[in-house]
């Protein structure tokens, strides 16, 4: 059973959840309910599935294309230069 909810909302927040709902393509009352489950959730005692969907605008095909993604991502080091030994004579 579903009960009414009346929030008061400044111009700035209503504008951050109509452009949120619209983007995701929910009503702004999923939005609201999709934030209250977030806010409200148990803590995870998983660490990294905690993490999982903290970061926006990932590639859908991240999870079969994950090598292809890093090798494209990393940024190799310049090698340090190692001295020669001498040689006492």
């Amino acid at each position: 059973m579903t009960k009414p909810l009346q929030v008061y909302l400044e111009d700035s927040e209503f504008e951050r959840l109509d452009k949120y709902a619209s983007e995701h393509g929910w009503s702004k009352s999923q939005a609201v309910r999709v934030a209250i489950r977030a806010l409200t959730r148990k803590p995870e005692t998983d660490s990294l599935l905690s993490a999982s969907g903290m970061i926006d605008d990932l590639p859908e095909d991240l999870s079969e294309n994950f090598d292809r993604y890093l090798q494209e991502t990393f940024i190799a080091e310049k090698q340090s230069g190692y001295r020669k030994s001498r040689r006492k004579t």
